[in-house]
């Protein structure tokens, strides 16, 4: 019979099975968190308790949640090679170069395959997951958007939201589930983002922003974290860039991310918002100089190791987006040259995704899912367009596996 995995308030509480958090049979990842009533609340007060496992690590032929798990902590197996251990834990002051390298949240992109992909190839940038929004946590249930492995850390979850209660709840739930950061969402300026009044539409409603943020601190000890433009619209004076980080500020904000770009919500596509407005590092420098004790990190048109460079003199993270997707040996680069790491070749890296593949595959996962990360690794490399037909064309085959890697890894080495 399928455990219990989580249960959250209400006079009927919803309890949800591994199934329901899309944990299989076989136990691959289990939530780790363990839900505790507290008296006199009638149902009101059930909250996730802390320290049963941390995050959504991988085990060994046990379901998730159930009571034998929680009765100890969960550990996480290695599928290969060096494994991150998160940055940050509770009661630890914040450190700034915890954020000197990351890697975008980026919808459709950056899942747990993705980052699980990028950790083998940057040790120490702290990457984020796509956006996950509060409804489809608290009011939808879909928990399974918090899976992630333990190989990811530092990692942190991106939400958005504008109902300061709603996120404080997912919050908490991301935070049990093991993230190291809880980062908000100011800056998508998408369509679908608006009508859910969150996003980059959010920079009007800078008290609203605070409170949402005041709200998530209260429910975690994880650092609460905000990704924002410089301007939105016609709001594009350097005040109101200023007005909305004293807000954050003041609500215990103490690291902001910022988008070099305003955003246009009207006549704009996503696409086109990451494009066409003028990027305006100086006005990010600026931020900088007048708090100098909040924690900076520049985002936006940043695509070689010598701009990353440049930017640290001035900021103290880079975020790193597109660069670092289409062409992900770039972070490798950025490795070697801010910490000294060994540039690994790019075939030991797709030989190090092996066991994390093969364990997938039998899982149920389809190639497709992994491999379309994949495709930038030889990007500028001999026999890169023939890694790339070899894996778009074999990987969606429901019979396609490891093997179909191999044959992709043997193109740029016959370019070679």
């Amino acid at each position: 019979m399928a455990c219990a995995g989580l249960v959250w308030g209400g006079r009927n509480p919803l309890r949800l099975t591994s199934a329901a958090l899309g944990v299989q049979r076989s136990g691959h990842y289990a939530t780790g968190i363990r839900l505790v009533r507290r008296s006199g609340t009638g149902g009101r007060g059930i909250m996730p308790q802390r320290g049963i496992g941390q995050g959504l690590g991988r085990l060994s032929g046990r379901p998730g949640g159930c009571s034998r798990c929680l009765r100890s902590p969960l550990k996480a197996t290695q599928y290969n090679g060096r494994m991150s251990s998160p940055i940050s834990s509770p009661g630890q002051l914040l450190q700034k170069d915890d954020w000197r390298l990351t890697v975008a949240p980026m919808m459709d992109w950056t899942d747990r395959h993705c980052r699980y992909f990028h950790r083998l190839l940057s040790p120490h940038a702290r990457l984020y997951t796509e956006m996950v929004t509060s409804a489809a946590l608290v009011r939808g249930k879909q928990l399974r958007l918090l899976e992630h492995s333990q190989q990811e850390h530092p990692v942190a979850l991106q939400l958005g939201g504008s109902e300061p209660e709603e996120l404080a709840i997912a919050a908490r739930y991301g935070a049990d589930a093991g993230y190291d950061e809880i980062n908000l969402n100011v800056g998508c300026p998408s369509d679908r983002v608006q009508s859910g009044r969150f996003g980059a539409c959010l920079m009007r409603e800078p008290a609203l922003v605070g409170d949402c943020v005041k709200a998530m601190r209260d429910a975690v000890d994880v650092p609460v974290t905000v990704k924002c433009r410089i301007g939105v619209d016609d709001q594009d004076d350097y005040a109101d860039l200023q007005h909305f980080t004293e807000t954050m500020i003041d609500a215990g904000v103490e690291v902001l991310v910022v988008h070099a770009r305003k955003a246009w919500l009207q006549g704009l596509s996503p696409k086109e918002n990451r494009e066409i407005p003028p990027l305006d590092y100086e006005r990010v420098y600026r931020l900088k100089r007048e708090f100098p004790e909040l924690v900076v990190v520049i985002n936006g048109g940043i695509t070689t190791v010598e701009q990353v460079q440049a930017h640290l003199e001035r900021v103290d993270g880079v975020m790193l987006g597109r660069a670092a997707y289409h062409d992900p040996y770039i972070l490798a680069q950025v490795e070697a040259a801010l910490y000294g790491e060994p540039m690994p070749a790019r075939d030991d890296v797709l030989l190090r995704m092996r066991p994390y593949i093969e364990a997938e595959l039998a899982r149920g996962t389809s190639l497709k899912h992994i491999s379309r990360h994949l495709l930038g690794l030889y990007q500028g490399e001999p026999g890169a367009r023939g890694f790339r037909r070899r894996l778009s064309e074999g990987a969606h085959l429901p019979d396609a596996d490891w093997r179909l890697i191999e044959q992709a890894i043997a193109q740029p080495r016959v370019a070679a």
